[in-house]
């Protein structure tokens, strides 16, 4: 997409079909040159653009689902994690910072992460963060691991309060009910089964393994799961634990494009959004990871971060900086394969797609496009 198509895009959306009972909220755009540059002054900037992060934040318990995908052991062209498929923790360090001077009570950072069981400190450790450094900047941040029970006793059930797509109810972590404010830190990403991987997907890693994985106890979790959630979220050939709520019409559809994006949206409305930060400051497209081999892989510098209160006015902006429009349907890049996850969102009454009723400050969609598509 060019400026010029992305214009045009802006001048016909009202023609497109919309959801006027969708909420919308403002979103905040800054460029940021590399992660060498002052990050906070940038977020605090953005953050202010927004109403204040005091307001949010203070005397709150914040969760921070980082974005964390795949083994630390696989890199693209030998590049820094950061740089490429996970969040950043130079931006991490500084949300914690500006959280913590903006009053946060407690701040949890959590992660489904790839050492299925084990602290997530270990598995940040393994990716060469400085933990020490991020448990200085702000006071009382921690960590949970929410493949499983962690350090809670029991799983918290979260029901989809509108007509689900797939699961009526999700058992998670502890930590997705235990807090105030949820925050869902992305990358500014593709996704083989997604099309694009953002504050809303983010949060496809919110289901346990130990519940949702391929090795999840039949009619119990399993503390110790060694796999992913192929064979029950992607595929749909068996349910999670008999302990949790399960599928509504189990066997019905295998197709992962159909499935996930359906799954996220379902999540979301049972663990809303407060926040979501998207770095783009350095990223890749093609996937969400060097494993992927369906597309060409590539290093891309878009040298932007986004943030907003909803999820889906966030993640809409986010989607045309990438050059594609978040109204797109199946069959049209980025989603080439699947169903738009953002218009499912939409349909669950989170949050608006129409960039015409979103409201974009500091830096504008045209000014900061950077096409994902080679």
């Amino acid at each position: 997409m060019t400026r010029r198509e992305l214009l045009a895009l802006l001048g016909s959306a009202p023609l497109l079909k919309a959801a006027p009972e969708a909420p919308t909220a403002p979103v905040s755009i800054a460029k940021c040159a590399s992660y060498n540059d002052d990050v906070t002054a940038t977020l605090a900037a953005m953050f202010d653009q927004l109403g204040g992060l005091a307001r949010i934040v203070k005397n709150k318990t914040v969760t921070v689902k980082l974005n964390l995908t795949g083994s630390p052991a696989l890199r693209l062209k030998g590049r820094p994690l950061g740089e490429t498929h996970y969040v950043h923790p130079k931006l991490v360090g500084a949300t914690a910072y500006l959280m913590g001077r903006a009053g946060a009570k407690r701040i949890r950072f959590v992660e489904s992460a790839w050492a299925l069981s084990g602290p997530l400190e270990d598995y940040l450790l393994d990716s060469g963060w400085n933990v020490r450094a991020l448990v200085a900047a702000a006071p009382n941040v921690e960590f949970e691991n929410t493949n499983n029970l962690g350090k809670g006793r029991q799983y918290a059930r979260l029901k989809v309060p509108v007509t689900p797509y797939i699961y009526p109810a999700f058992d998670l972590n502890h930590a997705f009910e235990d807090t105030d404010v949820f925050v869902s830190m992305a990358k500014l990403k593709n996704h083989e089964t997604c099309g694009v991987t953002l504050s809303l997907k983010n949060c496809f890693g919110n289901t346990p393994a130990s519940i949702y994985g391929d090795n999840a106890g039949k009619d119990e979790p399993n503390e110790q799961p060694t796999s992913g959630r192929e064979a029950v979220c992607h595929d749909g050939k068996r349910q999670p634990s008999r302990s949790a709520p399960q599928e509504i019409n189990f066997g019905t559809n295998h197709d992962p494009g159909y499935r996930v994006p359906h799954i996220v949206a379902d999540l979301v409305a049972a663990r809303p959004v407060d926040l979501a930060i998207i770095d783009g400051i350095e990223s890749m497209s093609g996937g969400e990871g060097p494993w992927i081999r369906s597309k060409p892989l590539r290093l891309v510098q878009p040298h932007v971060l986004i943030a907003g209160t909803n999820p889906v006015t966030t993640d809409s902006v986010a989607t045309a900086v990438m050059g594609y429009s978040p109204r797109a349907g199946r069959g049209t890049a980025p989603f080439t394969t699947c169903d738009n996850t953002l218009l499912l969102a939409e349909r669950h009454g989170i949050g608006t797609t129409d960039l015409n009723r979103i409201e974009v400050r500091g830096v504008p969609i045209a000014q900061a496009l950077y096409k994902y598509e080679a």
